[in-house]
Formats: C-alpha cells, sequence, structure tokens
C-alpha cells in the first residue's frame, strides 16, 4: 500500500508539471481561429496586426483589411470563445466533482434552463414588461436578462435543496430537475405567446452563437466567466477530499456545506454569463472533463485547469467550423458542440456499461 502511495505522489506531480503543455493546443486553436474562415487572414497580417496594436511597427497598407477582420470581428470572438469555453469546461469538472457524478454537468442545477427562461422572456416581453429595462440596457437587456436568470434559478434550486441547514446531494439533484422542469415549462409558455420573429429570434438564440462578439463584452466575460473558473480551479483539493464522501472529506478538516455552496455558485456565475453571450452551449461542461480524466486521472488538481485549457481549445475550434463548414453562412456553434459531444456522451455510456 505504502509502495503504491509513493508511486502515486510523484506520478500526479508529473503529471501536474505538464499541466502548462496544456496552454499550446488553446494556444494553436486562437491561433488557426484568427488567421482562418470566410476571410483568410495571412500570418504576415496577423504579425503586422499584433505589432501595429503593440506600437512596435506601424501597419503597412497591404494588410489594412486583415486588419480590420481580426480587429473588429474575429478577435473579439475568439477571446470570448476561449474565456467562455474554459468556464464552461471547469465548472462541468466541478460539477460532476460536487455530486460525484461523471455525467453531471451544469445545467443539472438549472443554471441553463433559468437563463434560457429570463432570455426568452427578454424576447417576448421586451415590448410590454421588459420595456423600461430595454429602453435603459438596450442591447444589453438580453445578456443581462440571461445572467440574472441563470443566477437566480441555480441560488432557487440551492435553497429548495437545504434542508436544516445542510445541502444533501441527493437532494439537490432532485431540486434540480424540479427547477429544470418549470423553467422549461414557462419558457414554453412564453414561446406560445411569441410572434414568429420573436420564435426565430428564441430559436437561433437556444442554438448559441459566437456571432455578436464584441470588445465590450470581454471585460465582463473575463470577470464573470474567467475569474469563477480560475476560483473553481483553487477548490481541487477539497473536491478531491469529497471524493472520498463528505463524512470522510468533514474528518479530514474540509468544510464540506462552504465548499459546496461555494462551487455552486462559482459555477453558476460562469455558466450563467456565458450563456448570456452566447446562447445555450451544450456537451462542452459534460465532454471535456471525461477527456481529461481519461488522460490524466480523476485528480482535480489536473481536472479543473486542464478542463478549463480543454474547454476554451474546443469553443475556438467548434467556433471555427460553425463559421467555416457552411460559409458564408454559420452554422449555430451549439449545434457543432452537440455533433461533437453527443457521439462521445454515447460512447462513454456504452464503455461504462461494459465495464458495469
Amino acid at each position: 500500500m505504502r509502495a503504491s502511495l509513493a508511486g502515486a505522489l510523484p506520478r500526479a506531480g508529473r503529471r501536474l508539471a505538464l499541466l502548462p503543455l496544456g496552454l499550446l493546443p488553446l494556444l494553436g486553436a486562437v491561433v488557426a481561429g484568427l488567421l482562418l474562415g470566410p476571410a483568410r487572414i495571412t500570418a504576415a497580417g496577423l504579425f503586422a496586426t499584433i505589432a501595429d496594436a503593440l506600437g512596435i511597427a506601424p501597419l503597412p497598407a497591404e494588410h489594412a483589411r486583415d486588419a480590420a477582420v481580426l480587429g473588429v470581428i474575429r478577435a473579439p470572438r475568439v477571446v470570448l470563445a476561449a474565456l467562455i469555453g474554459a468556464g464552461l469546461g471547469a465548472a462541468g469538472a466541478a460539477m460532476q466533482g460536487l455530486f460525484r457524478n461523471p455525467l453531471a454537468d451544469p445545467g443539472l442545477i438549472g443554471v441553463s434552463a433559468g437563463a434560457a427562461l429570463a432570455a426568452v422572456a427578454a424576447i417576448v416581453l421586451s415590448g410590454s414588461v421588459f420595456g423600461p429595462a430595454a429602453g435603459l440596457l438596450g442591447l444589453w437587456l438580453l445578456p443581462v436578462a440571461a445572467f440574472v436568470g441563470g443566477v437566480v434559478a441555480t441560488l432557487l434550486m440551492a435553497r429548495l435543496g437545504t434542508v436544516g441547514g445542510v445541502a444533501s446531494v441527493a437532494t439537490l439533484l432532485l431540486a434540480g430537475v424540479a427547477v429544470n422542469a418549470l423553467a422549461g415549462a414557462l419558457t414554453g409558455v412564453l414561446i406560445f405567446m411569441a410572434d414568429d420573429r420573436q420564435v426565430r429570434d428564441i430559436t437561433f438564440w437556444t442554438l448559441g452563437s459566437l456571432a455578436g462578439a464584441r470588445w465590450a463584452h470581454v471585460p465582463v466575460v473575463l470577470l464573470l466567466v474567467g475569474l469563477p473558473a480560475l476560483l473553481l480551479c483553487l477548490l481541487a483539493r477539497p473536491l478531491n477530499a469529497l471524493l472520498l464522501g463528505e463524512a470522510e472529506a468533514f474528518h479530514l478538516g474540509v468544510p464540506v456545506e462552504v465548499v459546496k455552496r461555494m462551487t455552486m455558485v462559482l459555477a453558476a456565475i460562469a455558466v450563467a454569463a456565458g450563456v448570456a453571450f452566447t446562447g445555450l452551449i451544450g456537451f462542452v461542461g459534460l465532454v471535456v472533463p471525461h477527456l481529461i480524466r481519461l488522460g490524466f486521472g480523476a485528480d482535480h488538481r489536473l481536472v479543473l485547469p486542464g478542463a478549463a485549457l480543454l474547454g476554451g481549445t474546443l469553443l475556438v475550434l467548434a467556433d471555427l467550423a460553425a463559421r467555416s463548414l457552411a460559409a458564408p453562412a454559420e452554422l449555430p456553434v451549439g449545434v457543432v458542440t452537440a455533433l461533437l459531444g453527443a457521439p462521445f456522451f454515447l460512447w462513454l455510456l456504452r464503455r461504462r456499461g461494459t465495464a458495469a
């Protein structure tokens, strides 16, 4: 036993040392996302644009078009995809660790359904109930509503799932199912009330897209997605202890209830903010943590940051595919992630069934 433990610790250390290498695929995806697409950008154009932005060298006239495409459209889109993918990946890994269920994802706590309900309400009721808010917030109404809806749904789930100050995993799961069902039913009522244009807007929003990415969104997403994802990575050791069971984690000195609440709140903020700016993007939070576990084991010190890096990489590449495969038209990025994630999920189910 001691020999196996002594062997496991150096292995974990070696694997952690490999973590910085995870930046390389993300960096490669970002460069591909910047260069490729319906309007091809040359490497020289990319370097000239970066040099001009950093004040190193003035932009040559022949690269003015490349700079315009990169600066206005492509760069903010790639940055947002990397941040939101990282948030979805880290939140998915945290949810699976918290619920000790490899099939859990952030949608389990009601955040996606709550965000969808609020976003649909903002679309359908922007001319009536949300009229004053629409006048005040303008184009920010939809992301603000989706973010607030996602967080409120998660808080409601947490309140319903807490009995006597203790949030048991089973009760939280059932509360999440109830909140998802209620939000889905209310969303259906709103869609029934919507006109044809609103139904079309709702359909495209729920399929997910990064086409509306702007530089103005980046600081908000960095704060509401990047920071919670980073803080989730700091919960790796408590989540490792929770894998042993709540009683065992408590005896190891882990403040179990605090860790559970922090994990749910941080995951809800990251996912709600991501959904607010892109719509619903499925399977990233579910599939990415499994890919990391398959390669590097279940240690959350690796799974959480690894899922964040791979989530960002996957969403950047999925967005590149979404805007390239049917150019000049554009596929919803949620469709691309579902096409990639659903076969893997089915393979995972069959693999678990065979193992059982």
